[in-house]
Formats: C-alpha cells, sequence, structure tokens
C-alpha cells in the first residue's frame, strides 16, 4: 500500500470520515489513521444519537421550523457569548443542508425517541445511533477507495514552517501533499486534565473523580504537540469542556449516553452535604444538561445526588442503572449515606417553597419556587410521594474545548496566517464556536460542517499544488 497519499486524515470520528469522504470525493487519494482498533474505531462519535438541524419547514424527521435566528440564539445563550458567530452561524447554516450527503453515504435517520429531551424540532436522531453512522461511513469510505489504518496513532507531525510535511506513526513517516487533523480533544489525558483543574480551595483535585463518557483514546497528543512544538494558534480554556452529571457508577471510559441521568429537572439536587447548589428547573433540559457536570465539580467530593418521587417516573429517559428506592425521605438519606437532619431540611424547606401552577415538562412552565435559594424556576413540584429514588452523580467529561484557532477554510492558523495545506475539525476546533456550554447534538453539527470544509480544502491545496508544479 502507498504510504504517499494526496491527503492524510488522522482521527476515525465523524469529523475525519467527513473530511476524507468529501477529499475522496473531490479526487484526492486519502489515507485515514485511526489510533483505535478496529472494534473501537469512530471516537466519541460512536456514542452519539443526533445532529442539531436548522430547517425553515418541517423536514422529514423534524417537526415545524428551527431558523437560523433561533439555532443562534440557543448557541449564544449556552456559550455566554463566547464564540465565533461567523464559524458559528456557518456551522448552523450548513446544518441546514448536510443530510441529504449523509444519506448518500449511509446514515438513515428516525424521529426522535419519547422522552429524548425534547428535540423534535431541533434534532435529527440516526437509526442505530452513532455507531451506526461511524460504521455506514467507513463502509462508504471504503468503497470509494478511502485507505484506513487500525491502530496508527499519530504521535507527532513534521512541519516545514506552517506547511504540514509528515506524521509520524510508530516510528514510520508518511507523507502527503495536505492533512486534516481531527484526532480528538484531551479528555482522556487524566495527567493533563489534572494539570488543567489544578487543586481546589479544599485540597482536592477535582479533575481525579471525572469520569470519561467517551473514548480512551483521546489522549490530545497532537493538540499539545501543535500548540507546545509547533507554535499553532490556540483557543479556549483547558478547564471548558461538555461535561454532563452521569451516574457516579458508570466505567471510567466509554459510558457513553445510557449513564447520562435525566431526571435533575424533575427533582432536586443536592451535595453530599445534603444542600441543594443551583436552579434545576432554569431551561429546558437540552440547553442545561451539559451545564451539570461542571455544577457537580464544583461541590465538595465532586459528587451530588439526583433526588426525585414517584411523580416523575415514565417522563425522562431512564438511565442503565436503577436509581436507590425508599419508601420514605429519612430512609433514603439513610440509603445514600447523606446526614438525615440536613437533608430532611433541605426537603421539607424546598417542599413548602412550590407554588404549583399547570405542570407542564415541555413547557416552561409556572411550577416555581418561593423564597427559597437557590430558586427551582421552572417544574417545581413537592417530592412527597413514595417511591422516592435518588441518583448519585459524578461529573462525565464528553470532551474538551481547548483547540486550534481556526477560520471559514478550516486552516490551522500559526502566529495569526492560516496554514496553506493542515486543516482541522472536530474536536480540536470545537472551541472555535464552543467556548462555554452546550446544547443537545451541536458537536456532531460542527463536525459534520468543518468536518466536511476541511476535507474539501485539503483536497484544493493538493490540487492547487500540482497546477503550480505543473506550471
Amino acid at each position: 500500500m502507498s504510504t504517499d497519499p494526496d491527503v492524510l486524515v488522522i482521527g476515525g470520528g465523524n469529523a475525519a470520515l467527513c473530511a476524507a469522504l468529501m477529499a475522496r470525493e473531490a479526487g484526492a487519494s486519502v489515507l485515514l489513521l485511526e489510533a483505535a482498533p478496529r472494534a473501537w474505531r469512530g471516537g466519541n462519535s460512536a456514542h452519539t444519537r443526533n445532529l442539531r438541524c436548522m430547517h425553515d419547514a418541517p423536514q422529514d424527521v423534524l417537526v415545524d421550523a428551527y431558523p437560523e435566528e433561533e439555532f443562534w440564539q440557543d448557541l449564544l445563550k449556552v456559550t455566554g457569548g463566547k464564540t465565533n458567530e461567523a464559524l458559528a452561524r456557518l456551522v448552523i447554516r450548513a446544518s441546514a443542508t448536510c443530510r441529504p450527503w449523509m444519506v448518500r453515504h449511509g446514515v438513515r435517520f428516525q424521529p426522535s425517541l419519547s422522552g429524548a429531551l425534547h428535540t423534535a424540532r431541533t434534532n435529527a436522531f440516526f437509526m442505530g445511533g452513532g455507531k451506526a453512522l461511524v460504521n455506514a461511513y467507513f463502509r462508504s469510505a471504503e468503497r470509494l477507495g478511502v485507505q484506513v489504518r487500525y491502530e496508527a496513532p499519530v504521535d507527532r507531525i513534521e512541519m516545514d514552517g506552517d506547511r504540514f510535511v509528515a506524521a509520524w506513526v510508530k516510528g514510520e513517516r508518511i507523507t502527503a501533499r495536505s492533512c486534516v487533523l481531527a484526532a480528538g480533544g484531551f479528555e482522556s489525558n487524566r495527567d493533563w486534565l489534572r494539570e488543567a483543574w489544578g487543586q481546589n480551595a479544599r485540597g482536592e483535585w477535582p479533575s481525579d473523580n471525572f469520569l470519561i463518557r467517551g473514548t480512551r483514546f483521546n489522549q490530545g497528543v497532537l493538540l499539545r504537540h501543535l500548540l507546545n512544538d509547533h507554535g499553532a494558534d490556540g483557543i479556549g480554556d483547558p478547564t471548558q469542556a461538555h461535561m454532563v452529571a452521569i451516574d457516579a457508577r458508570a466505567p471510567l471510559y466509554d459510558g457513553g449516553i445510557c449513564t447520562r441521568i435525566d431526571c435533575v429537572s424533575l427533582g432536586v439536587v443536592v451535595n453530599r452535604e445534603a444542600r441543594r447548589f443551583y436552579d434545576e428547573g432554569e431551561d429546558f433540559w437540552p440547553k442545561r444538561y451539559a451545564i451539570w457536570g461542571r455544577l457537580v465539580a464544583q461541590q465538595p467530593g465532586q459528587v451530588g445526588f439526583s433526588i426525585i418521587d414517584a411523580k416523575a417516573i415514565g417522563r425522562f429517559m431512564p438511565p442503565v442503572f436503577d436509581g436507590v428506592q425508599a419508601d420514605t425521605l429519612p430512609e433514603l438519606a439513610r440509603k445514600l449515606g447523606l446526614d438525615e437532619t440536613t437533608f430532611m431540611q433541605t426537603l421539607n424547606d424546598y417542599n413548602a417553597a412550590c407554588r404549583v401552577g399547570r405542570f407542564d415538562h415541555t413547557a416552561l412552565d409556572d411550577c416555581h419556587t418561593e423564597g427559597v435559594a437557590p430558586a427551582k424556576t421552572h417544574w417545581a413540584r413537592p417530592i412527597d410521594t413514595a417511591p422516592f429514588y435518588g441518583y448519585m452523580l459524578k461529573p462525565g467529561v464528553t470532551f474538551t474545548y481547548l483547540g486550534l484557532k481556526t477560520d471559514a477554510t478550516a486552516a490551522v492558523h500559526f502566529g495569526g496566517r492560516p496554514s496553506d495545506n493542515l486543516f482541522v475539525a472536530g474536536e480540536m476546533m470545537a472551541g472555535n464556536v464552543l467556548g462555554q456550554g452546550y446544547t443537545a447534538g451541536v458537536g456532531m453539527s460542527i463536525g459534520t460542517a468543518f468536518g466536511r470544509i476541511a476535507g474539501t480544502q485539503a483536497a484544493q491545496a493538493v490540487l492547487k499544488g500540482a497546477r503550480h508544479a505543473h506550471a
């Protein structure tokens, strides 16, 4: 097999596959290097379920409309303005037109599941989930002649100034005329997480208690290498990430979606001192689920406890593990190892503060609290109907936001200048759009948009180079 492709794609997730397919469709020869073994291919994309899509009218699996401005406002709100508007709008517009191309490459869509975070209008779900999407793309890539190598982690790349020259895999040098970096964030690198998060005022190292929802292979090797050794322009805060409150019993890696606890907005969340610490009903869950990992990370021991009663059952996607169940609240406190007196005071204060109007979990309803801090602004109902349930929570990191600075061409920047043959997509550049916060499905929107741009630009760089060589 030739080790001298036109385009080298480093990574094996959604963004990398989109880049490889687009470069190949543009006529370039492509080699894709995936660090994981074949069975674990696909990076974090294998754990995804849907794509957030702009649309101006109902479209096959999407109901109503989700116009550009509403998508932008949703993103602006969750990021607190920490986003590049031009690149964000590029992603939003691209999300409206990518699905026919995805279908051509074997991706199938299905309507939103009931209970799936109020997403029938905004998100298109993949039939069979992210694993099926990844498998479809790999099948399509291989059919089109993309070369794929597994267990091929790139430990460094060779540059000539800001031009890509070669990548090194286990001592082997692979040259290419252009390259797309789509090798993920650094969320699986425990040492780097520890360094980023440091030690808190309680003397704890918070990141030691984090679980990683996705792949163990995202070590951030190339991200660090480009930032530190090649002077690539970085963007983002290393502590910012897509972080979700997940079941504390989840595995250290690859827990995926089924470990997420989705009943937060239906009850209260207390810390290990049995006190509430944030408004559980602030906004719809798709716009808020990804702040709860960070909130729990700031609590003692980096744990929380989601408490619900029988009224909540059937209103959220059940997680993989059953909650701790009890017939009374004091019994639940004891089973969860929480101080019973404080727990009962917290629950009694909350219950007394509830002003129940017309409960509607599908709308920002009028059920709220008065005279208790923190307030619960929607879906506030007393927790008073046995049986009661408690889920112990830990922060689950999906992906980190520290990345490489880029522009509308997906080029990697060095000293403010875009490289003419090195491009970036997916988690490695998501921080350009996501400075903080998250809204369901937007990671796939970013990876798909920039993967496709990066692949197209990488192929064009090769063709441009060929024209110059013949000139």
